[in-house]
């Protein structure tokens, strides 16, 4: 690493100098932050992230180096890493690479040694602000070039202008062999992130990895026993035809489980419309409580868009399930008749809790149920 500057630059003028790491390139997107204690990896290479820039609200990051069991992905995703200050030796029996050379290897920027206190802060009061990170010459910034920099900052294209679950889709992989007498889950790739198949593939799923513009005809002809619509990055409401191919999926009478951008995907198609958070959610210390039993699970989320609340989700046979307890934003839809549902937040985790590992149980156990109902048929 070199003692050359990077300039973190705000559409609101606002300006973080530090020292770079990872690779030496510019870059442009909105800037969010999450709060999770650890999991820098995972974060990382979590297809949501695409096109933006991450901030850790943990003072330290990459004391544990960069490991193989903690890919959500096989490449990181998010555009930059923000850090208040970057370990230099690790320490972890399975580490092979520093987060450094990671990043460096992946052509990924690094900026460390701002103030993220004052950042997160200022993110928190403004909502998520669009930003260019930029490397500096050996003299570092001038006044008139940070001034520069924040005029161009106003013309970063915004997250809901972009198109990004065609990047992250692993397009051309689908096709798992198939276990006889395992059930069949079809899995929507809108940018899943690796521990929703480990946690399927731990209850006795058999997975096909479906990309995410295929159509209903399409994941029905692969006869699934349940589907499973996944995470990723970007604006729902630029989603229109996974929206088509949801609803459609809706009456099958296949079982249905939507995760975070599924989950919106699937508000949508039930009648709903969607909206930004001022700053998103992100983090793994999110309380969210289910309404039916009053339980209250401590959650993993990731997202800038919420499903709206509506008469058109009851008129479809939708009610809301789970509700954030921080700003009582739904977390949760399920159908009353339909074995159909969906949760905003991260059941797998990874970073974080593992509270709502039993939402994979609750989907599983509708498979098992519509297997048994369809052999009893036969």
């Amino acid at each position: 690493m070199t003692d050359r500057e990077t300039a973190l630059v705000l559409e609101d003028g606002g300006v973080f100098v530090g020292q770079p790491f990872g690779a030496r390139t510019d870059v442009d997107g909105e800037v969010v932050f999450n709060t999770a204690m650890t999991g820098y990896q995972e974060i990382c290479t979590d297809a949501s992230y695409h096109g933006q820039l991450v901030t850790l609200t943990h003072p330290q990051v990459g004391n544990y180096g960069v490991s193989r069991s903690a890919q959500e992905a096989e490449r990181p995703w998010l555009s930059a890493l923000i850090v208040r200050e970057l370990a230099t030796l690790t320490s972890h029996w399975e580490s092979y690479e520093t987060l450094h050379q990671y990043l460096e290897r992946w052509q990924v920027p690094g900026l460390q040694g701002v103030d993220t206190r004052a950042l997160t802060r200022r993110l928190r009061r403004r909502g998520a602000l669009r930003a260019v990170l930029r490397q500096s010459g050996p003299r570092g910034f001038t006044a008139d070039e940070l001034a520069r920099l924040a005029s161009a900052a106003t013309r970063v294209t915004p997250l809901s202008d972009k198109q990004l679950v065609a990047d992250v889709s692993r397009r051309g992989r689908a096709g798992v062999e198939r276990a006889a007498g395992q059930a069949r889950i079809a899995l929507v790739d809108y940018g899943y992130k690796a521990n929703i198949a480990r946690s399927l593939r731990r209850r006795g799923a058999t997975l096909e990895l479906v990309s995410w513009d295929a159509g209903a005809a399409r994941i029905l002809a692969g006869q699934p026993d349940g589907i499973v619509l996944s995470n990723g990055p970007g604006d729902p409401a630029r989603l229109a035809d996974a929206v088509s191919t949801a609803r459609r999926l809706i009456p099958s009478g296949v079982p249905i489980m939507g995760i975070c951008l599924g989950h919106q995907i699937l508000g949508q198609a039930a009648g709903a419309s969607t909206s930004r958070l001022p700053f998103g959610h992100h983090g793994g210390n999110h309380p969210v409580k289910e309404l039916a039993t009053g339980q209250v699970a401590i959650t993993t989320q990731n997202h800038e868009f919420q499903v709206e609340p509506g008469p058109a989700l009851q008129a479809n046979g939708f009610e809301v399930s789970h509700v954030s307890l921080n700003d009582e934003s739904v977390e949760g839809l399920c159908h009353r008749d339909l074995p159909v549902f969906s949760v905003q937040f991260h059941p797998e985790g990874c970073p974080g809790p593992q509270d709502s590992q039993p939402q994979f149980d609750r989907f599983m156990d509708l498979v098992k149920h519509r297997q048994i109902g369809r052999d009893g048929d036969t």
